[in-house]
């Protein structure tokens, strides 16, 4: 009798170690998720002017009048600007990228009023002069979408024109996810953008981890269940087949940032059967990758002068490149080159566009 008892307290005692074994390993490896998740996901302040590469609005506000607006995501303020008010032919909706602010996509903005179209940019939570703590994660660019949207829908100078978006990256998964939505959107070009969260954050994982990757799945879901909720679950196809309005896929097959046979949307397009969308797979060089869709052939090249310039001045002080050499370099960056867009590319996205009034 003593000896069962003996070897039930010693399995008791071994299960119990065991639990407090994992339970430790757990939370140890819950604590690397969130801490790796947060740093993905930081605030990003508006860079200096001085040290600015892209066009501003500063280089071009004597040619184009904006209107400041505000509206709140999240008990968040976000800003934005309203473009072309003398426009009616439509109003085009810009969703950005992750790390960027409205401003890096000015080009765009410029091209679009240009072609006759009222613009509404915005920069997301926790983005340039928005607020924000953080960037929160790869929802909360359909969260700041919804909000944007439901500002347009309640402002009378906005709400009679035909919404078009065009969204890149971050704002290419918005931009489609939104669909499954109460508003009314008459177009959707979507630039390199990922399916859903969760796809895009197990991709990363897996370029973090390797085969040991799996092993952080389920904690990175619970975290990003704990942030967003259901909405974490959204995807990019749902929101396309939950309608027929028209849609634009575009895709790099170089994407260095969402793999073109991975997270992205258009490799899901076998799931899709929405009847109006259109793929275009980009495979030309300097034109295949996730940033520089867009960009003109001259850009491309300038770009990557001006970046051999540089590294080697970033060589030359190992890194510490005292502020004026800094100054210095970026007053002889010409933006309007390094901004130049690739006008094909755009016009087939603005005739998509006309198409559907």
């Amino acid at each position: 009798m003593k000896n069962i008892h003996f070897k039930r307290k010693t399995v008791k005692i071994a299960l119990i170690s065991m639990m407090l074994f994992i339970g430790v390993i757990s939370i140890g490896l819950m604590g690397y998720v969130k801490t790796n998740y947060d740093e993905s996901f930081f605030r990003v302040d508006k860079p200096d002017p001085k040290y600015s590469g892209y066009l501003r609005y500063s280089d071009i506000d004597d040619y184009y009048e904006r209107t400041e607006i505000t509206f709140e995501s999240g008990g968040n303020a976000l800003k934005g600007c309203v473009y072309g008010s003398e426009n009616d032919k439509g109003l085009v909706v810009i969703s950005v990228g992750l790390g960027f602010g409205a401003e890096n996509y000015l080009a765009e903005t410029l091209y679009f009023v240009d072609n006759g179209w009222r613009v509404l940019t915005f920069d997301n939570t926790g983005t340039h002069e928005s607020e924000g703590e953080s960037t929160m994660g790869p929802s909360q660019s359909l969260l700041d979408l919804y909000a944007a949207l439901t500002y347009i829908h309640g402002d009378q100078r906005l709400n009679n024109l035909p919404v078009m978006l065009y969204g890149h990256s971050w704002g290419g998964y918005a931009v489609t996810a939104i669909l499954d939505s109460r508003f009314d959107i008459a177009a959707v070009a979507s630039i390199a953008g990922f399916n859903s969260p969760m796809e895009l954050l197990n991709e990363q994982v897996d370029s973090l981890l390797g085969a040991f990757s799996p092993i952080a799945y389920p904690f990175l879901w619970t975290y990003q269940n704990i942030l967003f909720g259901n909405t974490a679950w959204v995807t990019a196809t749902n929101g396309i087949n939950s309608t027929d309005t028209p849609v634009m896929i575009i895709h790099g097959v170089k994407d260095e940032a969402i793999a073109y046979n991975g997270a992205s949307i258009i490799a899901h397009r076998d799931e899709i059967i929405n009847p109006n969308v259109i793929y275009k797979t980009n495979s030309a060089e300097n034109h295949d990758g996730h940033n520089n869709l867009f960009e003109s052939d001259a850009a491309s090249e300038y770009a990557k002068t001006k970046n051999l310039e540089y590294k080697e001045i970033y060589n030359l002080y190992d890194g510490e490149i005292p502020d004026e050499i800094k100054e210095e370099y970026y007053e002889g960056v010409d933006r309007f080159r390094t901004s130049e867009l690739d006008l094909d590319f755009m016009d087939e996205i603005n005739f998509f566009f006309e198409k559907q009034l």
